[in-house]
């Protein structure tokens, strides 16, 4: 894993000593700083998994090259929907909007993916439409919500291999607040979960906690 770190004074010597002479061997590093090679082990391995140095079996070691502002982005980039999609909160297409409403409710969700009875995905249900439907004189309990849901194919969806980068260009370019995690099935797209802005924003948290330690 990449992780951009704040290094210690040897640490960053070791960095110099490697720009400069790379590539070379950690006994020659060892020698240079006057120190054992059991000494400079961890940070030499800090260094490699942080993605500063490369290192090759008898070779030694090299400079990637790379900032910490770098190692950051290559980070980002790398990350899959998979290592944080939610459970997602599904409703039956034959549902009335009065019940898709509680159950937006009470999962504390601002999406709903609606399925038919076969567990496939042919809808989507935001606060929006669900308060547009409820501003007139309808019954509500007898309004279906395949009567207002938007329809597949105008769904945006992802899959768990997807990167997150991708999934969030996504979210801003169709201003929309999730996206359905899906799978290819034979009768069409199963919902496995959901991306939400809010998982977005434990990215944002995770690598920030990443950088502090």
């Amino acid at each position: 894993m990449v992780l951009p770190i704040e290094l210690n004074k040897r640490q960053e010597l070791i960095l110099q000593i490697v720009k400069d002479n790379g590539p070379i061997t950690g006994e020659s590093i060892a020698d240079r700083l006057n120190l054992t090679r059991a000494t400079l082990r961890p940070d030499l391995a800090i260094l490699t998994m942080a993605g500063y140095l490369d290192a090759r079996p008898r070779v030694g070691y090299f400079y990637t090259g790379k900032t910490g502002s770098q190692l950051l982005t290559d980070k980002i980039k790398k990350l899959q929907v998979k290592d944080y999609q939610s459970i997602p909160v599904v409703t039956d297409e034959n549902v009335s909007v009065y019940d898709a409403i509680c159950t937006m409710f009470l999962e504390d969700v601002g999406t709903l993916f609606v399925v038919n009875r076969e567990a496939i995905l042919v809808g989507v249900l935001s606060r929006k439409d669900l308060l547009r439907a409820s501003l007139g004189k309808q019954e509500l309990t007898s309004i279906p919500v395949h009567i207002i849901m938007t329809r597949m194919p105008n769904i945006t969806v992802c899959r768990k291999e997807d990167l997150m980068l991708d999934v969030a260009v996504k979210l801003i370019e169709k201003q929309i607040d999730a996206v359905p995690v899906v799978k290819d099935t034979n009768k069409g797209l199963e919902v496995v979960g959901r991306l939400t802005k809010t998982n977005m924003t434990k990215v944002l948290v995770d690598l920030g906690h990443d950088e502090m330690f």
